[in-house]
């Protein structure tokens, strides 16, 4: 803020916008907030399961009060503004929110390995990634509307409405009816390294942590295998490759057949 002033009346036009984009920041740490002491009181799934609860109803709430403040209209609960946009400008705004949320993770990363140190920055990123994959595999479920056990066609369709899956190229290759085998060919932040000399940044501790809770929130009878991951030696058309696996349930198997 560039006033000096004792009331929020008092603000000027540039930072009365700048106090209420504060306003915004405040809420969606109150919102993550409490979601992070309702799992911390009552464990992840029922924390899930109110979170949607809380979700269905803040949406409609915050899009009703801000519509009506900002003078859009509001086509079957969706923002007719974003309605109207063309197919390329969805397609831009949503890869600069992916690239954004990117960058915030990164900005989180430096910031605290430039305050505590490398090893606590990676604790932390690993500790982050644990909390984050089951949450956005969940959001994706909810979204997509998949099963509880949705299974490897489940999976392979919920890894590509990640976050990630908007700013990092990757691929799936068919390996048995059981498995899968999923490569990241281009990830932003490794190429980004690639291009000013660096090593490559060894990932592994977070990928285990990031694909196992996604994985196992998608269905928790699928087994995650590393294939290889920085800073482990890897091909030039891709940076890591996982293994997915659900073998038959052979109790059920045995009793079709009867």
């Amino acid at each position: 803020m560039k006033q000096d002033v004792n009331l929020p009346e008092e603000l000027n036009h540039e930072d009365t916008v700048l106090f209420i984009m504060d306003f915004f920041h405040r809420l969606m740490m109150h919102h993550a907030m409490w979601f992070a002491e309702a799992q911390h009181q009552f464990g992840r799934e029922k924390a899930q399961e109110i979170l949607k609860s809380v979700y269905e109803r803040s949406y409609g709430i915050q899009m009703k009060r801000l519509s009506k403040a900002l003078g859009f209209e509001m086509k079957e609960n969706i923002p007719k503004p974003l309605l109207d946009l063309p197919k390329e400008k969805l397609s831009a705004l949503k890869e600069s929110i992916a690239v954004n949320w990117l960058a915030n993770d990164g900005v989180w990363f430096q910031a605290v390995e430039f305050s505590r140190g490398m090893f606590d920055a990676k604790r932390c990123n690993d500790s982050c990634w644990a909390q984050f994959s089951p949450f956005e595999a969940w959001s994706i479920k909810r979204f997509l509307g998949l099963p509880e056990k949705a299974g490897l066609e489940g999976l392979k369709k919920a890894l590509q409405f990640r976050m990630y899956a908007a700013v990092n190229e990757q691929s799936i290759v068919e390996e048995t009816p059981s498995s899968f085998i999923f490569q990241m060919n281009n990830c932003r932040v490794q190429a980004a390294r690639k291009r000013k000399g660096l090593d490559d940044y060894p990932c592994k501790s977070g990928g285990m942590a990031e694909y196992t809770t996604f994985v196992e929130s998608i269905d928790p009878g699928i087994k995650t295998e590393c294939i290889a991951c920085p800073p482990d030696e890897h091909p030039d058309e891709w940076y890591c490759a996982w293994r997915f696996t659900q073998e038959p349930q052979k109790g059920r198997f045995a009793r079709s057949r009867k």
